[in-house]
């Protein structure tokens, strides 16, 4: 059964059109390391919570955009080599060079994680 990463980022506002061509740039690289889909979403319509949201997950400040993204992957045994080929390359390939394709957000306040799909529905 398909795997799924998922990950929340803040994304400075300005640095909208930077994070677009970042992912476009990186995210080839999980494709061709077994990758079969990944989805980046700006926010668009995210409520602030009263105890808990996305924007103090991640301690979004004012002028960021939460940025919630996943890759799917066909199981995790596909993830688990995919992700070591993904390290690999941190160090090989240009597209995942910092000073080449730089993180145009603090990836300290990251939070990600893998996730087993319990319940799948499509049309």
């Amino acid at each position: 059964m398909t795997y799924v990463e998922g990950f929340v980022i803040a994304v400075p506002k300005a640095n909208k059109d930077k994070f677009i061509a970042h992912a476009e740039m990186g995210d080839a690289v999980f494709i061709e390391h077994g990758a079969t889909r990944i989805l980046e979403c700006w926010q668009d319509d995210v409520p602030e919570g009263k105890q808990t949201d996305f924007f103090r997950a991640v301690e979004c400040k004012e002028d960021e955009a939460v940025v919630f993204s996943w890759i799917e992957w066909p199981d995790k045994e596909t993830r688990e080599k995919g992700m070591a080929a993904v390290m690999d390359a941190m160090n090989t390939d240009p597209r995942m060079d910092q000073e080449k394709n730089p993180m145009p957000f603090d990836g300290m306040r990251m939070i990600y994680g893998g996730f087993q799909p319990v319940v799948m529905l499509t049309k």
